[in-house]
């Protein structure tokens, strides 16, 4: 199944096929026929871009931009198979990760280590570099103009140090990446929307994660669109939501700080225990095992991001 979100003003979601349906989406914005995608997905994400281009009735020439909220691989491994097939665009990134976009071997060694080379090699295949003189690096306020519509990006760490969120001047919605955690549609219930951080590795912080979260809040934004997934409204309360469940997981970890070599399960186990109570508070019905499997990539990240966390900052 395509799935195929159209939230109007020329912006519009699409599943990228990551891992699962609906974990991970590419947003479109089209503008008087010229268009950007932010955020890639993989190689294998490649033909639902050309389907979602077909269903604007347009094609790979009216790409201007490929925006990356930051260059983890779920969100930027298929850059390179993005610019090959689109020649009129340019890729806009964050500076810390303009030379990792031109030279990959750093971040395909720093991915693999995270997930093994078998799985790397499988999901992600080859990372393919993208020239140089296609690349904007995007300081903080950066401007984009798509056919007049100006997009701004903001550097906004937190989940990782190259991060850019990007505003629509059009609409005022913004498009956060990984930064405005992660919200999953089939935990929606009675159209409340449930939210979570992500500390995935390396580079979790949550001062400035903090931060960002409520640097975005004073723009006042109608509706956040996240990586993980979409449109997110209500976005004050889901602002509250992440600072609380921040603080949470952060003080579930510190506490395990000298459990040794059961840190990390330690943590994991906090940490699901406290995600299956706060969502059985949001009063959802899924089983636990369907909830698991989910969560499943993602507590395991945020409990590898927490212990890298501890292990580098001082508490």
């Amino acid at each position: 199944m395509f799935d195929w979100r159209d939230y109007g003003n020329g912006i519009f979601a699409f599943d990228t096929g990551y891992v699962r349906p609906i974990l991970a989406a590419i947003h479109l914005i089209s503008e008087n026929g010229r268009v950007a995608f932010i955020d890639t997905g993989t190689n294998d994400s490649l033909p639902n871009a050309m389907v979602a281009l077909e269903k604007i009735g347009l094609d790979g020439s009216a790409v201007d931009y490929v925006i990356l909220t930051h260059i983890h691989l779920d969100h930027a491994g298929g850059a390179g198979a993005m610019m090959n097939a689109f020649p009129n665009a340019k890729l806009v990134v964050h500076p810390r990760g303009s030379r990792h976009m031109a030279e990959p071997s750093k971040l395909i060694a720093g991915v693999t280590a995270v997930y093994g080379e078998e799985y790397v090699r499988r999901v992600y295949g080859e990372i393919m570099p993208v020239p140089s003189e296609r690349i904007i690096s995007a300081e903080d306020g950066h401007v984009i103009s798509l056919a007049g519509r100006r997009l701004i990006c903001l550097d906004t760490p937190g989940h990782a140090r190259h991060h850019n969120c990007i505003v629509d001047e059009a609409t005022g919605g913004i498009f956060t990446g990984d930064m405005f955690g992660l919200s999953y549609r089939e935990l929606d219930v009675d159209g409340r929307q449930f939210i979570f951080p992500t500390s995935s590795p390396s580079q979790f912080d949550p001062v400035d994660m903090h931060a960002s979260i409520d640097r975005l809040l004073t723009l006042s934004p109608p509706a956040m669109y996240l990586t993980h997934y979409g449109q997110l409204n209500d976005v004050v309360q889901r602002g509250q939501d992440l600072h609380r469940r921040i603080n949470a997981i952060v003080e579930l970890a510190a506490a395990e700080r000298a459990s040794g070599d059961l840190r990390h399960e330690r943590i994991k186990t906090s940490l699901t225990q406290y995600l299956l109570s706060e969502i059985k508070n949001h009063g959802c019905s899924l089983s636990e095992k369907d909830l698991l499997e989910i969560w499943e990539s993602d507590i395991e990240l945020n409990t590898q991001g927490l212990g890298i966390w501890l292990d580098t900052k001082e508490l």
